[in-house]
């Protein structure tokens, strides 16, 4: 799956978790964002590698719109068993912030400053 046929998830910040390294060097950062909807949601939204810097940018409480790709993998135990899991992993995150932020600047807006 390629980022044109991702998701968004819309939703307020409930946590940000620590950046976490591994002994390969991989990187992972966990954020969980809940829903606003009739039945609200936590989901869990996994950052990777350089992504999971992306969220140092924003607070618990943010709204925010996160691009999102499922992914999907078979793991077999040791006992031959065979299991399937799925995660939810962020590739891009906007806050509402910064629509409003371009919008306080519009060139359309007659009480702006020029500077």
């Amino acid at each position: 799956m390629d980022n044109n046929n991702s998701m968004n998830i819309k939703g307020k910040i409930k946590v940000i978790g620590s950046t976490k390294t591994f002994g390969s060097g991989f990187t992972k950062r966990d954020l969980v964002v809940t829903t606003q909807e009739k039945y609200p949601q936590d989901i869990l939204v996994e950052f990777t590698k350089d992504n999971c810097e992306a969220l140092s940018n924003y607070n618990i409480g943010d709204e925010v719109e996160v691009a999102i790709n499922l992914r999907g993998r078979e793991w077999t135990s040791p006992q031959g068993e065979v299991k399937y899991f799925n995660s939810i992993q962020g590739w891009k995150i906007a806050g509402a912030e910064s629509e409003v932020t371009v919008e306080a600047y519009s060139p359309d807006r007659d009480d702006d400053l020029p500077f």
